[in-house]
């Protein structure tokens, strides 16, 4: 949850909880080896409800802006689709839901789930993006969420972007465990030590407009893992060029190997558990899930658009991570 003393609006996923307390808006936030398509994101498929109707100036006002961000969450997603294939279902998000603006047609977000086919290890996969205008700019958040089911004992893959400002972004990149990393040295050494992960945090830390993003939330800190990048990337006063060249560059390939990692590791993995090993494990994710909506979503996403689109949005995403409504 972003802290409102910040004027920061929350976005409607599960890392918001990731990123409990931002720092300012100055910290905040050529292509390289992932050579990406500049293309213009899709209309806004869903139709506003009578509250919401605006004129055309208001929609286009409300339209998210190309961004070097959004590019990369387009490529990853495109690859783990291509990958995954049969394994996901067709999303069933309402139009409404997949596309959103609140009234006042400065904020405009989208949300798509997609369900693991029977079967499969894939609980869903969940992309979302906002764009939010405030007075001093604007914030822009895009996340993927991976999500498996209790068939493996695998990590969930997470990746999210966070734009405070046109110089500056916070990426937040991991492998979520889903067991106590101290007591099982074998699954860190399965799926961190033998993967090699660090290895790619090592390419972002040592970029020189990099700095470590440390949650304030000891939460945080127990639930991620040790080779997560959780960054700031500051490139100064009239630094959004490099900003720019940063994402597509050196993050860009980084998020895909990330996601190439996860896609080989961690995917098509399956686990034998003992029936009290897998109840722990519905626990851990369980308490993760729950934790996000109740801090973040119910809390937070009402501030920002009309009563009516943030409880059709925090709907979905309650039945996408398996959360009844208290």
């Amino acid at each position: 949850m972003l802290r409102p003393e910040l004027h920061l609006p929350p976005a409607p996923l599960l890392i918001r909880a990731f990123v409990a307390a931002s720092p300012p808006l100055s910290r905040l936030h050529c292509f390289g080896a992932l050579r990406l398509d500049r293309a213009r994101p899709p209309p806004l498929r869903g139709k506003p409800s009578s509250t919401l109707r605006a004129s055309a100036s208001d929609a286009a006002m409300a339209r998210a802006p190309e961004m070097a961000q959004r590019e990369v969450a387009q490529a990853l997603e495109a690859e783990a689709v291509a990958r995954l294939g049969p394994r996901l279902l067709p999303s069933a998000v309402p139009a409404d839901v997949a596309e959103f603006r609140n009234g006042a047609g400065n904020a405009v977000g989208s949300l798509d789930v997609r369900r693991g086919a029977p079967g499969s290890s894939i609980d869903f996969m969940l992309q979302s993006s906002l764009h939010c205008k405030v007075p001093n700019g604007a914030i822009d958040i895009t996340s993927i969420l991976i999500f498996l089911n209790a068939s493996t004992d695998a990590p969930h893959f997470l990746m999210e972007l966070i734009q405070g400002s046109r110089t500056s972004i916070v990426v937040i990149l991991d492998l979520l465990p889903r067991k106590d990393l101290a007591l099982h040295p074998d699954y860190l050494q399965k799926y961190y030590e033998n993967t090699q992960l660090d290895r790619q945090r090592g390419k972002i830390d040592e970029l020189p407009q990099a700095r470590p993003y440390l949650s304030p939330s000891l939460f945080v800190r127990s639930a991620i893992s040790p080779t997560a990048i959780s960054i700031s990337i500051d490139c100064g006063q009239g630094g959004e060029c490099n900003l720019e060249e940063i994402v597509r560059g050196q993050l860009a390939t980084v998020a895909k190997e990330f996601l190439q990692i996860w896609l080989d590791s961690c995917a098509d993995s399956t686990a034998e558990m003992e029936e009290a090993e897998r109840e722990c494990l519905l626990k851990r994710d369980q308490t993760v899930r729950s934790k996000s909506i109740e801090v973040d979503l119910t809390a937070n996403l009402p501030r920002m658009f009309d009563p009516d689109v943030s409880s059709r949005v925090i709907a979905e995403i309650r039945k996408a991570f398996g959360v009844q409504e208290p």
